[in-house]
């Protein structure tokens, strides 16, 4: 005999109902399993989710998420230091190339502004060309060339330089002829004004330069480069040392240790213009060099034919720098590209360690995934572990790894004496760039993760 149901356990069964999340049953249920008509259903659950069979899909917030990746980075901390080894070392070598190179660009630039941007060079229209003589067009050079130049603004220093033709005559640093012809050297002398030093950017190792009135006496002294001096065993002036070209005795008066440009003549000698004249008759000077200002060097170039042979300056023909904006745009452009490709394949060390090591862990924790998919977990939420693993160590091996190359950055320019250049924009970009490494390395591990079955996983888990 059935008993009906009282009012108070109707009640009780009804409120049960709702905190399931179900309605009571608003009548009899139709044979079939039908649904009754109306405002209310009976037989699914209304969660929040998607309803598979019945059942609302498995959820994972992104704390919980975050704690199970960590749990899993902790559980073997000398691995995940070594992973984010790599991607520290990849980040520090990008942020680090291309700061050096940022650096190193800057230091280039500022010596071609330096030496290139500031050095005009006039000679006579047609010198360069191949077969030009000398008739004609030698004597469109005046003597005072460097005075009448060195008055435009602009101009550091200006001296003329012409290669001396010795007419067969040899160098040698003893009076005695040898038989032999060892101790007579074919050298290149030249002749300059007196301030071809400055004008070149030269600098002595001993002694001195010649001045206006060895050139106006036409003294027989001479100026010996480095490698002249060697190959003559001349390393000094205190004592007087003389040298014979061809029959004539010169006294060597400074030896020249370095120049900045046109690096030739320190394997030559150089004589006063007046002495060439008196001595072998040079005609004009062949050229002259002259040291601007930086930023002057265009204008230079346009005023110097009329300074020179304002009849005529078609006569001349000038060689200036390029525009230096433009030449220092390619040359930073030339050297970020070059360390760019070295910091990218740095950075791609990185991410191949991160993914070897992931994947390495995927197979090492096969039972653990095979446990959690039994419980309940989707392949999505195994997927965004192992995804969130990768990407916290490739975003830590940024941070540090932007810290590290900022200091080795510092240090280099530190002990180069340069200026460090450094954009911030990549010391704030450099952690990102690390969790996204970290989370591409990371895609085909949490696919592989995610693929497994939960019975073949417990199955070669255990």
């Amino acid at each position: 005999m059935t008993r009906s149901p009282a009012p108070g356990d109707q009640a009780d069964r009804s409120a049960q109902e709702r905190r399931d999340g179900t309605d009571p049953p608003a009548g009899p249920v139709p044979s079939g399993g039908g649904l009754r008509s109306g405002p209310r259903r009976f037989g699914r659950p209304r969660r929040s989710g998607v309803v598979v069979s019945g059942l609302a899909a498995p959820r994972m917030a992104v704390r919980d998420l975050g704690a199970e990746a960590l749990a899993g980075l902790l559980a073997r901390p000398g691995r995940a230091l070594l992973t984010a080894l790599g991607t520290v070392l990849g980040i520090a070598a990008l942020v680090a190339t291309l700061g050096v190179s940022r650096t190193a660009g800057s230091q280039i630039v500022g010596r071609f502004d330096e030496l290139a941007a500031t050095q005009v060079v006039v000679k006579p229209a047609g010198a360069d060309q191949p077969g030009a003589g000398n008739s004609g067009i030698t004597s469109v050079i005046p003597w005072d060339a460097g005075e009448r130049l060195v008055r435009l603004n602009g101009v550091v220093s200006a001296a003329t330089l012409s290669d001396v033709d010795l007419g067969g005559a040899l160098v040698r640093a003893v009076p005695v002829n040898d038989p032999t012809g060892q101790r007579e050297l074919a050298m290149t002398v030249r002749s300059a004004s007196p301030s071809i030093l400055d004008a070149l950017r030269g600098r002595l190792a001993t002694g001195r330069t010649f001045d206006a009135g060895h050139s106006a006496r036409a003294d027989r002294i001479v100026l010996l480069g480095r490698g002249a001096a060697e190959r003559l065993g001349i390393s000094r002036v205190d004592n007087a040392p003389a040298i014979y070209i061809g029959e004539h005795l010169y006294t060597v008066i400074g030896i020249v240790e370095d120049v900045r440009r046109n690096p030739a003549v320190l394997n030559g000698l150089i004589i006063p213009d007046g002495t060439a004249r008196h001595e072998f008759g040079l005609e004009a000077p062949a050229a002259v060099y002259v040291d601007t200002r930086v930023g002057a060097a265009t204008l230079i170039g346009n005023q110097a034919p009329l300074a020179l042979s304002p009849n005529n300056p078609d006569l001349l023909s000038v060689s200036a720098p390029g525009e230096p904006r433009r030449v220092r745009s390619d040359v930073e452009g030339d050297v970020n590209s070059l360390f760019l490709v070295l910091g990218g394949v740095s950075l791609l060390v990185g991410a191949v360690g991160i993914a070897n090591v992931t994947l390495v862990s995927v197979l090492e924790r096969v039972g653990e995934i095979g446990l959690r998919r039994a419980m309940g977990a989707a392949r999505r939420h195994i997927a965004a572990q192992f995804l969130t693993e990768s990407m916290v160590l490739g975003l830590v091996g940024g941070v540090v790894g932007a810290s590290l190359g900022t200091l080795i950055i510092v240090g280099i320019s530190a002990a180069r004496s340069w200026t460090p250049v450094l954009d911030s924009s990549l010391a704030l970009a450099a952690p990102v760039v690390g969790g996204v490494v970290g989370l591409l390395a990371g895609v085909y591990p949490s696919l592989r993760a995610a693929s497994l079955e939960p019975v073949e996983a417990l199955r070669s888990g255990t």
